[in-house]
């Protein structure tokens, strides 16, 4: 990753992992595509490289971002879907040219369009958000346990009963909040 920048949070869902792309929403929120560069970046890294992104395509995504993250929510909590973002999601859905290419190992891929635009990837990440939000994929939407974070999630585990978003930084930062709570409490029983 360039130096300067807060690493990416990659997950096996694409529109999820895209809306991680704004962290601690309700904590100290790290933004982690704050440049057209990062953007570019975190596509290719999805493996939806593009030519180029301007801002006005960064800000295109963001909202993107945020319709899939108001969505995503409302389907984990069993709230009506918002019609705007739903709206929003649909629009870019049907604005970009890619088609989904069968590999020779049987995995699916995408293809951009042959000027590989922003908008091409956002309609890859809008559809996967939407296979999701309809329930056509193995899984549920859930929300992260962590108070500062709350990301929504693809859980596929088996048990359906995941808890964070990611093991790795929410898990962890709140196993050790309670171990520290803990020694905190046996110190003073001592």
């Amino acid at each position: 990753m360039r130096a300067g920048f807060p690493d990416f949070r990659l997950g096996s869902v694409l529109a999820t992992s895209f809306t991680g792309t704004l962290s601690e929403r309700l904590g100290t929120a790290v933004e982690r595509i704050p440049t057209p560069q990062r953007l570019i970046d975190w596509l290719a890294v999805n493996g939806l490289a593009v030519d180029s992104c301007t801002t006005a395509q960064l800000e295109l995504a963001r909202e993107l971002r945020e319709s899939i993250h108001a969505v995503a929510t409302a389907a984990a909590i069993g709230d009506a879907l918002p019609e705007s973002a739903v709206q929003v999601i649909n629009d870019r859905s049907v604005r970009g040219r890619a088609a989904a290419i069968l590999t020779p190992e049987g995995n699916r891929r995408w293809q951009l369009g042959s000027a590989s635009r922003v908008e091409d990837a956002l309609s890859v990440i809008a559809a996967d958000a939407i296979s999701i939000i309809a329930g056509e994929r193995d899984g549920k939407l859930a929300l992260c346990a962590s108070p500062t974070c709350q990301a929504a999630f693809f859980d596929t585990s088996q048990s359906r009963t995941r808890k964070w978003c990611d093991m790795n930084t929410c898990g962890n930062r709140q196993k050790k909040a309670r171990f520290n709570a803990n020694q905190r409490k046996e110190a003073l029983h001592r």
